[in-house]
C-alpha cells in the first residue's frame, strides 16, 4: 500500500505545490530502509518521489496516535494537514488495508485554503453539492439584522443556510 500510495503523492506534487502545500513522509523504517525504498521506487516504477521521508523511532507515530493498538508496532495510514501556523486542521487515520485517497487530500486542501481566504464553508461532496453544486456556505448571521439581510445578498433556503459563488467575492 505505502508504495502506491507515495508514487500517488509524487505525480501528484506539482498540484501540491500549486495549493502552497509541502508534503512530508513519516515512517517507523530506518533511514536506510527509506533510501532503498524511493530508489526501488525510481529504478522499477521510474517515479522519483519528490519530498523528504522522514525515518521515526517511534515516538512522534506514538504521540500522533499513529501505532495500531493492535498490531504490535505497525502504524495506521494517517494525513495530518497542518496550516501555516502549525496548527492540526485534518487527521484522517486509514486502517492498513486501505490506502489513501490522494485526490480527496488534495479536494481537503483547496477547501481549507478557500475556507480560510473567503471566510466560507465548503459544503458536503464540494465542489459536487447535492444543493448548491460548487457554492459555498455564508457564516452564521451574528444578529437579528444582519439574519434579515443576508437574504437580499445572497441565495438562502432561509436565514441560517446562505450560500454563494466564489465569483461574488
Amino acid at each position: 500500500m505505502c508504495t502506491t500510495e507515495f508514487v500517488a503523492f509524487a505525480k501528484r506534487y506539482e498540484e501540491f505545490q500549486k495549493l502552497e502545500c509541502e508534503l512530508i513522509g513519516l515512517s517507523i523504517d530506518q533511514v536506510f530502509s527509506h533510501m532503498k525504498w524511493i530508489e526501488w521506487i525510481n529504478e522499477k516504477l521510474d517515479v522519483k518521489i519528490p519530498f523528504p521521508i522522514i525515518a521515526d523511532n517511534g515516538d512522534v507515530a506514538t504521540k500522533l496516535g499513529m501505532i495500531h493498538p493492535c498490531k504490535g508496532s505497525n502504524t495506521v495510514r494517517a494525513v495530518f494537514i497542518v496550516d501555516t501556523n502549525g496548527t492540526i486542521r485534518l487527521i484522517l487515520f486509514y486502517p492498513q488495508e486501505l490506502g489513501r485517497n490522494i485526490d480527496e487530500i488534495i479536494r481537503i486542501v483547496k477547501a481549507l485554503k478557500i475556507a480560510d481566504e473567503k471566510n466560507v464553508a465548503i459544503p458536503a461532496n464540494w465542489p459536487d453539492n447535492e444543493l448548491i453544486g460548487q457554492q459555498v456556505i455564508i457564516p452564521p448571521p451574528t444578529d437579528e439584522a444582519a439574519a434579515e439581510q443576508r437574504s437580499k445578498e445572497f441565495k438562502c433556503y432561509d436565514w441560517w443556510f446562505c450560500y454563494k459563488s466564489l465569483e461574488d467575492g
